[in-house]
């Protein structure tokens, strides 16, 4: 079964992040580790951090010759800005400039700093920083690696913005690469026009936006997951790692909010049995998951962003120290990051698939983990 982790801070000097579990003998590509890392980066809206840093992952452990060996395997990402705040320590010296006791309103500061007994809170928000969503993505390049070599891609885009929503739109796997041409990574070319002007608007008024993103996956095979416990169940799991994003506040598994206000016959997918091609349905309307398992379906989520907490006209707050009010701290942030969300957002789907994967057809090797899953096949279509 895979498992990550990951460590560093915002400006330390690198991220490092621990992949255990990918069978031997996947091809690695470090240019589709980077190419993720660079389309993270994108978008417009986006602050003057993406200016400065040019991720790129060396890889430490774990492939050798280009393929997976069976061992963890070891990423690092550096910092590049990391260089300006060594030359702020020289100047000032440690901890650099004064300690933020203005916690923002939105984020970790004011909780983290009370639960870890911090004066200032940047001991808080260096590591709970959106930065660290550069390693997942890394990682997630892996696993995107590994559901690769078994006919299964993982793709996103961006639905609404701002209160400007995209037209609904049936996309495929093919569809990645006009997506990833979008300044905004949205498949509604009119749709794209108004959320640009609404990301100017919101620039202009010193203020930021949301907005919902739409993953999915293509080619996962009927089973991953389990509805024997609450753990094991596949949308737990996945709405689970997209929470875990930086301002992601909740996540939708297939039409859920439109079938909440439906009658239960125009909301379930008919079944049907084809020869040859085995159960199938017309409709998708549980997001590819029932009972908590994946039925065949390509699986759908929706994760819903909040505006970004940084304002560059801050909100009030009230000082960690003298408990005075004042208006929050100021950091360098983005308008918008939506866009790197839903590349941030098909990192950790594919985390979470690969781990299921790895779990019901075995993990040593690649070979035996796709002779497991055509055997497994062949039942189910027979």
């Amino acid at each position: 079964m895979i498992r990550i982790l990951t460590a560093g801070e915002s400006h330390g000097p690198a991220l490092v992040g621990i992949l255990e579990g990918m069978p031997a003998g996947v091809k690695i590509s470090q240019r589709a580790i980077d190419r993720d890392l660079a389309r993270r980066q994108m978008g417009y809206g986006r602050g003057g951090r993406m200016q400065i840093e040019r991720d790129r992952a060396e890889i430490l452990s774990g492939i050798r010759f280009g393929e997976s060996i069976g061992s963890p395997i070891a990423l690092l990402i550096h910092n590049r800005d990391f260089a300006h705040w060594k030359e702020r320590m020289a100047q000032f010296g440690p901890p650099v400039g004064p300690a933020v006791t203005k916690p923002r309103p939105g984020h970790a500061d004011l909780a983290g700093a009370l639960k870890y007994q911090r004066a200032d809170a940047r001991d808080i928000l260096e590591r709970a920083s959106a930065r660290e969503t550069a390693m997942r993505v890394g990682l997630g390049a892996l696993a995107k690696a590994l559901l690769g070599s078994c006919r299964i891609q993982v793709i996103s885009h961006v639905v609404s913005l701002g209160g400007v929503r995209a037209r609904s739109a049936h996309l495929g796997p093919a569809d990645l690469a006009r997506i990833d041409r979008s300044p905004v990574r949205c498949a509604d070319p009119e749709a794209e026009v108004a959320m640009i002007e609404a990301i100017d608007r919101a620039k202009s008024a010193g203020d930021t936006l949301g907005g919902v993103i739409e993953v999915v996956a293509f080619g996962v095979p009927v089973g991953l997951g389990s509805h024997a416990h609450y753990d094991r169940r596949l949308d737990a799991q996945l709405a689970s790692a997209m929470v875990s994003i930086p301002a992601i506040k909740g996540a939708e598994v297939g039409d859920a909010w439109w079938s909440a206000e439906q009658r239960g016959s125009a909301v379930h997918d008919p079944i049907a049995f084809t020869p040859g091609q085995g159960f199938t349905r017309p409709t998708n309307r549980a997001g590819g998951i029932e009972g908590g398992m994946s039925n065949g379906q390509p699986i759908r989520l929706r994760a819903a962003m909040k505006p970004l907490s940084s304002l560059r006209r801050p909100l009030m707050s009230a000082d960690l120290i003298t408990h005075q009010p004042f208006d929050a701290q100021v950091e360098r942030s983005d308008v918008v990051a939506l866009p790197a969300a839903g590349v941030v957002a098909e990192a950790v789907m594919a985390l979470v698939l690969a781990t299921a994967l790895t779990e019901k057809f075995g993990a040593d090797t690649l070979t035996e983990l796709k002779r497991a899953k055509a055997a497994y096949e062949r039942r189910l279509h027979s």
